[in-house]
This record gives C-alpha cells, sequence and structure tokens, in this order.
C-alpha cells in the first residue's frame, strides 16, 4: 500500500511539475508578450521619433524655403525700384547764353522716368512754369517742348529779355525731389563802327570799314553789312568781308578801287538784334571837289525807316530757320 500510494503521488507531482512547468511558459510567453509589446512600443517611438525629425526637417525646409523667397521678393522689389528709378543726363548744356530777342532752348534730359513728372521752376521766385507738357504760367514765351516718347523735356523761352537772366531747375517729384539747375545769361549785342562818323575818300582809293559786337559769345551770330538798303556780300577782289573772334566778334568790310557810286550809308548790323545796328556815311571825293563842301553832319547811328524795315524783313527768315534748327 505504501508502494501503491507512493505511485499515486508520483503522477500528482508529475502534475504539479506540468502545472509549474506550463505556469512558467505562461510567465515566458507573457513575457514575451510583454517583450513585443515593448519592442511594439520601442517601434512606435522610433517612428514617432523619426516622424517628429521628419517633421522637423521639413518645418526646417519650410522655413528655409520661406526665407528664400522673402529674400527673393526683397530682390525683386529692389530690382524693381532700382530699374525704374529715374536720373539726369549731365552731358547737357548747362550754362546758356542767348541774344536778346533770339529763342533760348534749355535742354534737360531724364532717363527711366517711368511714371513720374517733369516739372520746370524759375529760381529766383520759385514759379512753376511747366508741369508735363502743360503751361503753368500767363507769359506765353514759356512752352515746353517733349518729342513723342522722349527722354528731353526742353524749356523754350521765346523773345528774350535781359530780365529773364538766371537759375531755371529741372525738377522729377521722385521722393526726396530731384532737380538739376541751369543758367541762362541773356545778353544784347551792340554793334559799333570804330573811327568816324563821316569818312572822306579819294577816289579809286581803298577803304576798310570795322565793325564789333561789345557782347557775347560768336555762336550767338554774325554781322550782316547794308549800304543804304542793299545788303552787301563779298565780291574779290574789289569787295570782301570777313569776321574774327577775339574778345569780341569783329567784322571787317574792306572796298578797293572807290568809285563814285560807292559813296553811301554803310550799315553794321548783328543778325541777333537789328536795333542795335550802327553806321558811318562815306563820301568819295571827286577830283576838283572840295570836302568841307561835303559835311553830313553828325554820325548816323540809325538807318531809316525803309532801311531798318527792309532788314527786318530779311532776318526774319533767319531767326526762323534758327529756331527751327534747334527745336529738331
Amino acid at each position: 500500500h505504501a508502494s501503491s500510494n507512493a505511485l499515486q503521488q508520483s503522477p500528482n507531482n508529475n502534475n504539479q511539475i506540468n502545472n509549474n512547468n506550463n505556469n512558467n511558459n505562461q510567465i515566458n510567453n507573457n513575457n514575451n508578450n510583454n517583450n513585443q509589446i515593448n519592442n511594439n512600443n520601442n517601434n512606435n517611438n522610433q517612428i514617432n521619433n523619426n516622424n517628429n525629425n521628419n517633421n522637423q526637417i521639413n518645418n526646417n525646409n519650410n522655413n528655409n524655403n520661406q526665407i528664400n523667397n522673402n529674400n527673393n521678393n526683397n530682390q525683386m522689389n529692389y530690382n524693381n525700384t532700382s530699374t525704374i528709378f529715374p536720373y539726369f543726363d549731365f552731358n547737357v548744356p548747362r550754362n546758356i547764353t542767348t541774344a536778346v530777342g533770339q529763342s533760348a532752348f534749355l535742354h534737360c534730359r531724364v532717363d527711366q522716368l517711368g511714371d513720374k513728372a517733369v516739372s520746370w521752376i524759375r529760381k529766383r521766385d520759385l514759379h512753376i512754369l511747366t508741369a508735363g507738357v502743360l503751361t503753368y504760367t500767363s507769359d506765353q514765351r514759356f512752352q515746353v517742348i517733349r518729342p513723342d516718347r522722349s527722354e528731353n523735356w526742353t524749356l523754350l523761352i521765346k523773345f528774350p529779355q535781359e530780365r529773364d537772366s538766371g537759375i531755371y531747375e529741372c525738377q522729377v517729384n521722385t521722393e526726396p525731389k530731384m532737380s538739376l539747375a541751369f543758367r541762362l545769361h541773356v545778353i544784347e549785342p551792340k554793334a559799333r563802327i570804330l573811327g568816324a562818323s563821316d569818312m572822306h575818300v579819294k577816289v579809286d582809293s581803298s577803304i576798310t570799314l570795322i565793325c564789333e559786337i561789345s557782347q557775347g559769345p560768336h555762336s550767338l551770330g554774325t554781322v550782316l553789312w547794308y549800304k543804304g538798303v542793299h545788303p552787301i556780300t563779298s565780291s574779290p577782289p574789289r569787295v570782301t568781308v570777313d569776321a574774327e573772334w577775339s574778345e569780341n566778334l569783329s567784322s571787317r568790310l574792306r572796298i578797293s578801287h572807290l568809285i563814285a557810286e560807292d559813296t553811301g550809308n554803310y550799315t553794321c548790323v548783328p543778325t541777333t538784334r537789328v536795333q542795335q545796328s550802327d553806321s558811318v556815311y562815306i563820301h568819295v571825293v571827286v577830283n576838283g571837289e572840295h570836302p568841307a563842301a561835303m559835311q553830313h553832319g553828325n554820325r548816323c547811328t540809325a538807318v531809316s525807316k525803309i532801311s531798318l524795315l527792309t532788314i527786318v524783313s530779311s532776318l526774319c527768315v533767319y531767326y526762323y530757320l534758327n529756331t527751327m534748327f534747334h527745336i529738331r
């Protein structure tokens, strides 16, 4: 019986062992499951970390792209601004001299004007003369000339007087305002024939008349000579007319082998100012005549009305052609 009990207990013990083994297996399985869960969690964490890293990278990339876009936009804005910003062309005459009555042209060239406007200002009284192509003064002698889509904004002053001398500004309405100054000199050339007012010369001799223009540069024009109302031109070798420039403009009229028909009134006329002409009377003395009996009184300082009218008419064409040349 004792043996039988022992045998019965052995199966029980074996069952106990099996149960223990099963429990161990269960524990192992649980551990494995836990490990699996941990591994999964780790993997998930790893994935999350990777995702976070990727998101961080994407965010950084987006930020960089945003910065690049901002930089590009700033560059574009800068480029656009610098492209349309106006500037003056300084290669134009800014010290202009003209004669009284001779049209003055002040040339202002503005490149890349864009939507800005050009104005002309008289500096001494800050008077707006023109804005764009419109005239803002009651003085109709002032006008702006701008050929179609041109960069040139030319201020034309017709029939200028000495009082028009001074500073004129070409302005562009930028912020701050741009301006370029021009100085205008309006002078009144005066002709003067050197020597006596009345001259008596012998027939077949020679005479030289010298006329000086005391004011203004040579570029303002030249001198015309008249005998009575008839213009004198060079017809060498007997009659020659020439001009030279030193401090003043000087014109010389030389007549050789004088004849009685050369007697008359000789007038020197600046092409820019008829009223400032000067005259002298020449009498050719024929053999046997007495010079004292042929005095003609005081020196002539102006031509007759008929002569002046003829001279004015002949110079109208000159003024017209001169004005048209400057406008072009």
